[in-house]
C-alpha cells in the first residue's frame, strides 16, 4: 500500500483487464483518487472501489485536458494527503508522458512511484503472432510515435533498411507518410506489414499488407476510431507461418 500523499504512475497494460500487473492492482485497491486515460479498460476502475475516478484522457483531434492541468491536479491531490493513481494505458514511460509527470512530482517535493505496464508496442505484435525480434529476421526493433512527424522521419532516414522491426504507435493517420519515407530510404515495397487494432481486447482486429500498399489498404469498418499499432518488417511472416501450422493441425484433428 502506498503512503498518503503519493502519486503512483501506473501502467494499465495494452487493453485486456487481466494483463494488469499485481502491483498495479494493489495500487488501485489502495487509491483515494484515480486519474485515468482514454484507452484504459474501464473494468479496471472496479479495482478501486473507494476511489474517486476522474477521466483525463486524450485522443487525437478531440478536445482534452491539457497536460499542465493534469499535472497540477495530481500534485494538488497528493498535497491533500491522498493516495493518487495516474492510470495510463500501456506503460507510463512509453509515449505516456509519465516522465514529465514524474519530474513534476519530484520538483514539487511529492513522493511518486512508477508501476510499469505491458506496452502495446510489444503486446500488439505478440497478440498477432509477431515476435518483434526473431533470429535471422530482426535483431532489434525501433519504436516510433506518429507525432511529431519530423522526429520519426529523421529516424527512418538514419535507419538501414531491413535491419530491424519498425513499430509505430498512434500512427494510423501517418501510415502513408511512413510508407513513403521508408520506401524512399530503400525498403522493399514487398516488406510485410501488420496493423493490429484494439490489441488484446474483444474487439481486436488485424490487417496484413505490404509496405507498398500500406498507404491505400482498406481497414475493416469496425476498426474506425480504434487504436492501432503498425508493425513493419520480415518478422510479420512468422504470424503467417503460425497460422499455416495451426491450419495443418486442425486438418489432422
Amino acid at each position: 500500500m502506498s503512503p498518503p500523499g503519493t502519486v503512483m504512475l501506473v501502467g494499465a497494460g495494452p487493453g485486456a483487464a487481466d494483463l494488469l500487473t499485481v502491483r498495479a492492482a494493489r495500487a488501485l485497491a489502495s487509491a483515494d483518487v484515480v486519474f485515468y486515460d482514454a484507452l484504459v479498460c474501464e473494468e479496471l476502475l472496479t479495482l478501486a472501489p473507494t476511489a474517486t475516478t476522474i477521466f483525463v484522457g486524450k485522443r487525437a483531434g478531440r478536445p482534452s485536458m491539457s497536460q499542465e492541468t493534469i499535472t497540477r491536479l495530481l500534485i494538488r491531490a497528493a498535497r491533500r494527503g491522498q493516495r493518487v493513481v495516474r492510470l495510463k494505458s500501456g506503460d507510463p514511460f512509453v509515449f505516456g508522458r509519465g516522465g514529465e509527470e514524474a519530474l513534476a512530482c519530484a520538483r514539487a517535493g511529492i513522493r511518486y512511484e512508477v508501476v510499469p505496464g505491458v506496452s502495446s508496442a510489444l503486446a500488439a505484435p505478440a497478440a498477432a503472432g509477431i515476435p518483434v525480434t526473431h533470429r535471422g529476421l530482426a535483431s532489434g526493433m525501433v519504436l516510433l510515435t506518429g507525432e511529431p512527424e519530423d522526429t520519426w522521419r529523421q529516424v527512418i532516414t538514419d535507419l538501414t533498411p531491413r535491419t530491424v522491426t519498425v513499430v509505430m504507435l498512434m500512427g494510423l493517420r501517418k501510415r502513408a507518410a511512413l510508407a513513403d519515407a521508408m520506401l524512399a530510404r530503400g525498403w522493399d515495397p514487398a516488406t510485410p506489414v501488420a496493423v493490429v487494432f484494439a490489441a488484446t481486447s474483444s474487439a481486436e482486429a488485424r490487417v496484413f499488407t505490404t509496405l507498398g500498399e500500406l498507404g491505400t489498404v482498406a481497414f475493416p469498418t469496425g476498426t474506425v476510431g480504434a487504436p492501432g499499432v503498425l508493425v513493419v518488417g520480415e518478422v510479420v511472416t512468422v504470424a503467417h507461418q503460425l497460422e499455416a501450422l495451426a491450419a495443418e493441425l486442425e486438418g489432422v484433428a
